[in-house]
């Protein structure tokens, strides 16, 4: 592990050993004076690679003298390094240089052969580093991070990367709503006469995150959870907005150089009067563009749509939906036409992700009755095919509290008892997320875009239990129907033209052919039984 992941404790000067491209290099300093408050200290190190390439990188305190800097390298071949401070008069980290070898990584991690996610080219998907697409498949693991034990993060992490998950969802920060410390029952921060980190907190989230990348997951990680209770505990709503900057600043450095994704807020009212100018001054003061950074978004509370207002800020690299837990008429109107659905025609363009769809045994808001699979995977394929397709996270009751006996989770009287995390973790829709995923790399899903013309009518009435979700490849060469509830449907194949058809049953992943369409203006395909399926069209 620690040849793959390179941790390099280094000198300030001299060669030092190989570092892998897209692993992560990291150098320690030691300052020459204890100061009164180390975050006030600006520390950042410019690399200086192959083909002219120069990375700025914020640094981070690590306790006591010690200062820390960590990089991801994207190209091969000698680099170099410069401290710099914002005190010139600091002599123990003021103007250190050094210098390393970057090669290619040789073994089997799909992070370390293809690089971390970003954006890709067009706004609609992410990609890896070095072009191939990545699809988003997270698990909701609030707590994960947070209070388990080694080994139960290292048998989550099993579990989901062999289920083929490809991130997982946490909070990196305690105190929060539904998580008051962590598994040592120590705290990230504290709020006196100024704010004050605990980098004990951190020693033990960096061997979290070290497991994480190290099973090929992403870490999609809340800095700073917005919404609280009425003990005031969320760093979100909590702090200052510089105090929140710096905080957040704090674990980007730390962090920046694994294989993240950032959620700046959490679960936040991101648009009520006078917050968003807040966030944005957070996002700006956390982020500076002169900085390298991992892809950031904000997740917003349920069923809110706050990016007309934020959608042109520098910072922000995506955009994410909580569409909620329900099962209701309006659940399904707001799943299906806005979120998602409304999120993808803005401009500029970016991915957009249902964060925070119907968690697996939550109880419904609207109907108080627990939140099956089956509406599980509604809500997902809804998110999906609303928009073209970015990813999705999946959430149990259980697990992203992680409970360990069953209860109703803190500070969510609403929500329900809560299974147990290992009783969680086998739920029927976490295991039909396989298929999910199973399905769009079956086709070149980051062409799929919205499509209602495949449908030969929309209804004069909506039902909304059971609406259709249609899209189909850029290229004209694929479709994929999502039909939630309908024993039949009236497709218009006319400009599709003639098709093979395949129906998944999305329970099972099993495939049942379903043969030649002609490629007219209406013609009836049949679901092969109840419930919902699946539809894949190729052009014959």
């Amino acid at each position: 592990m620690k040849a793959l992941l390179a941790l390099l404790c280094l000198a300030a000067s001299g060669w030092a050993a190989e570092v892998y491209r897209y692993g992560r290099f990291e150098a320690a300093f030691t300052a020459s004076r204890d100061l009164a408050d180390p975050l006030d200290l600006n520390v950042v190190v410019d690399f200086s690679g192959p083909g002219n390439a120069l990375v700025r990188v914020p640094a981070f305190w690590d306790g006591g003298r010690t200062w820390k800097v960590r990089f991801s390298p994207e190209k091969t071949g000698a680099w170099s390094y410069r401290v710099q401070t914002s005190d010139a008069g600091e002599s123990g980290l003021q103007g250190k240089t050094g210098r390393f070898q970057v090669k290619p990584y040789r073994g089997k991690n799909q992070l370390f052969l293809h690089g971390a996610p970003r954006v890709a080219p067009g706004g609609h998907h992410f990609m890896h580093a070095d072009g191939r697409p990545w699809f988003w498949l997270a698990c909701t693991g609030w707590n994960s991070a947070l209070l388990s034990t080694e080994e139960e993060w290292q048998r989550y992490l099993s579990d989901r990367q062999s289920k083929r998950y490809s991130a997982i969802q946490f909070v990196m920060a305690a105190p929060w709503r539904a998580g008051r410390k962590d598994e040592n029952g120590r705290v990230a921060f504290t709020m006196t006469d100024r704010l004050r980190v605990d980098p004990e907190y951190f020693q033990r989230m960096d061997r979290r995150m070290d497991a994480l990348n190290g099973k090929e997951l992403v870490g999609v990680a809340v800095m700073l959870w917005a919404l609280t209770s009425r003990d005031n505990e969320s760093p979100g709503a909590s702090l200052s907005a510089p105090n929140a900057i710096r905080l957040a600043r704090y674990m980007a450095a730390r962090y920046g150089a694994h294989h993240m994704i950032w959620l700046l807020g959490g679960d936040g009212s991101y648009d009520r009067a006078g917050v968003p100018e807040r966030w944005k001054q957070i996002g700006r003061g956390t982020f500076p563009q002169d900085e390298f950074r991992r892809p950031v978004s904000l997740h917003p509370g349920g069923m809110r749509d706050v990016w007309p207002l934020f959608k042109d800020e520098p910072w922000l690299d995506f955009y994410n939906y909580q569409t909620g837990h329900g099962s209701d008429q309006h659940k399904w109107e707001w799943n299906a036409t806005k979120g998602t659905a409304s999120g993808w025609k803005l401009t500029p363009a970016k991915p957009v992700v249902d964060t925070e769809p119907n968690y697996e045994g939550h109880l419904s808001y609207r109907e108080n009755k627990k939140i099956d699979a089956a509406a599980v995977r509604r809500a997902v394929w809804y998110s999906l095919l609303a928009a073209p397709p970015a990813g999705v996270t999946y959430g149990a009751h259980g697990i992203w509290p992680w409970m360990r006996a069953a209860a109703v989770p803190l500070d969510h009287p609403s929500s329900g008892v809560a299974e147990p995390w290992f009783e969680a973790l086998n739920y029927p829709g976490s295991k039909q997320m396989t298929i999910v995923r199973n399905t769009l790399e079956s086709l070149p899903w980051w062409r799929l875009e919205p499509n209602r013309f495949l449908l030969a009518s929309e209804p004069d009435q909506v039902d909304w239990l059971a609406y259709p979700m249609p899209a189909s490849t850029s290229d004209g060469r694929f479709a994929l129907l999502y039909l939630p509830d309908n024993p039949s449907l009236e497709l218009n194949l006319s400009s599709f033209g003639n098709a093979k058809a395949t129906w998944i049953d999305p329970r099972t992943g099993a495939r049942t052919g379903a043969g030649s369409l002609k490629g007219t203006a209406r013609i009836t395909v049949r679901t092969p039984g109840a419930g919902d399926w699946l539809l894949v069209l190729r052009k014959d």
